[in-house]
């Protein structure tokens, strides 16, 4: 089902969102220039590709891999924003209140004006461009063993999306600059499964415009983005970055570092609980990521167990340092040190990391405009976190009230993804809509069932099923 004419607008009124930049910053993005050029190493010989979703401009990394007589060789190439943003100037000062860029179905709110993320630093391809590029060495089974990060100039040759990158393995037809992904996305998968890794693979809720009007209103629908293999690898090359940042960083003393605290005996209780009830079976020797791993991505009781997973996955903060270590150094879900660097166009905390590293590397003092504000980024990264959750989820929820809006009453399939709790509601995904909602009554876990609508609240845009219907 699809509707016209949602406001998307009242969300960004709601949550404040920014709309417009100050002229200062305008100014400062419109005649944004590499300021960092002497000594660039000049990478514009190797064929870089970039793989984002479809229609992206705000492109940040580009990456080249090939397989080496050892293992293989990573080239990433991250847009180098600190040298096209004077620091303490207004699109520095900008940046700081915004944090990050907001993704609504209509639009973006985004962390620096379209004329520098979409533009001048973004590495749309044919365009040589100024970047922080990686170079990482792994052995036969993908795991690191050098790397190096160096400014560089570069020069993307290909704008790949995931649904291409996917059909182009499955055929055998791969971008020869990403041949070897399939082949060292699966080893770092093993990898992340030895170490411990959490990692979540449920597809996502996504509003999206079918944009068959030939004035571009098309109908508004929400659809699951299904997570391919293509998705997988090409995360592997950010996760290897960040992780090889965040052991550079922990070795080097300074830094800023994304934690997140091992998971709760409880909640792992919790899981083990509702996979005995869904009749998957979890040996006493197998941990939390190796199950998780080894489930059937397209089963009902994939999606009920994993809908209980996150609580595995609560407390991730950012870790600002400076001399003493902090006391959490690890991120639990990646099983490892960890750090973002590979999104400076999207995320504020990037452009500053990705400084710590690059003199780290090269073996010189770190800028004091980068040093001085690692502490200040933890809290706008977590603020900015929390409100771009809160914002992704009012714009499913405001779709999810206007496509059920006139429909109180009418039964639906559904798969219960989680059963009731104590005070806590069941939850029930209904595929023909698209909708996950809450649900009375007492369904039990990964079971399909029929339910009964029987609320729309718009102004608290919630909706609520009944089981039995």
């Amino acid at each position: 089902m699809m509707v016209q004419g949602i406001d998307f607008g009242m969300i960004r009124a709601e949550f404040a969102l920014p709309d417009a930049f100050c002229s200062g910053a305008l100014a400062e993005a419109d005649n944004a220039r590499d300021r960092l050029t002497d000594g660039r190493l000049d990478a514009t010989d190797i064929p870089f590709v970039t793989i984002d979703p479809p229609g992206s401009m705000d492109l940040d990394q580009a990456v080249h891999l090939t397989k080496s007589v050892d293992g293989f060789v990573v080239h990433y190439a991250i847009a180098d924003v600190a040298a096209v943003v004077n620091p303490g100037g207004a699109l520095d000062i900008e940046t700081r209140k915004r944090g990050q860029t907001f993704y609504l179905p209509d639009g973006s709110v985004p962390l620096h004006p379209r004329a520098l993320s979409e533009g001048s630093a973004s590495l749309l391809p044919d365009l040589v461009r100024p970047v922080a590029l990686w170079r990482i060495e792994l052995d036969g089974n993908a795991e690191p063993t050098s790397w190096t990060v160096t400014r560089a100039l570069v020069k993307s040759v290909a704008r790949l999306d995931y649904s291409t990158v996917q059909r182009d393995a499955d055929a055998g037809t791969l971008h020869p600059s990403i041949a070897a992904l399939p082949e060292f996305g699966r080893l770092r998968g093993i990898s992340a499964v030895t170490r411990g890794a959490i990692e979540l693979k449920l597809p996502e809720q996504s509003v999206v415009r079918e944009d068959s009007a030939a004035d571009g209103s098309g109908q508004w629908h929400i659809v699951l983005e299904p997570r391919t293999e293509a998705d997988d690898w090409n995360a592997e090359v950010s996760l290897l970055t960040g992780m090889c940042a965040g052991k550079m960083m922990i070795d080097a003393g300074v830094g800023l570092l994304r934690t997140l605290p091992p998971a709760e005996k409880s909640a792992v209780d919790a899981l083990r609980r509702t996979a005995l009830a869904l009749g998957i079976v979890w040996p006493q020797d197998k941990s939390v990521g190796q199950i998780l791993a080894g489930l059937d991505a397209q089963a009902p009781s994939t999606m009920a167990l994993m809908s209980v997973a996150p609580s595995l996955l609560r407390g991730a903060d950012y870790a600002a340092f400076d001399g003493q270590l902090p006391d959490l150094t690890v991120h639990s879900g990646i099983g490892a040190p960890y750090a973002h660097v590979t999104a400076p166009l999207r995320r504020l905390s990037d452009r500053f990391s990705t400084e710590v590293c690059l003199a780290i590397s090269a073996g010189a003092a770190i800028p004091e405009w980068a040093r001085t504000a690692l502490p200040e980024l933890p809290p706008i990264m977590s603020g900015s976190d929390s409100l771009a959750n809160k914002v992704d989820r009012a714009c499913i929820d405001l779709t999810e009230v206007t496509l059920l809006e006139g429909r109180v009453g009418e039964v639906f399939d559904a798969v219960v993804m989680r059963a009731k709790d104590g005070k806590r509601a069941a939850e029930v995904f209904i595929p023909s809509v698209t909708v996950i909602a809450k649900c009375v009554g007492t369904p039990d876990d990964g079971e399909r069932v029929k339910v009964r609508l029987t609320a729309v609240d718009m102004a608290k845009r919630t909706v609520e099923f009944t089981f039995p219907a």
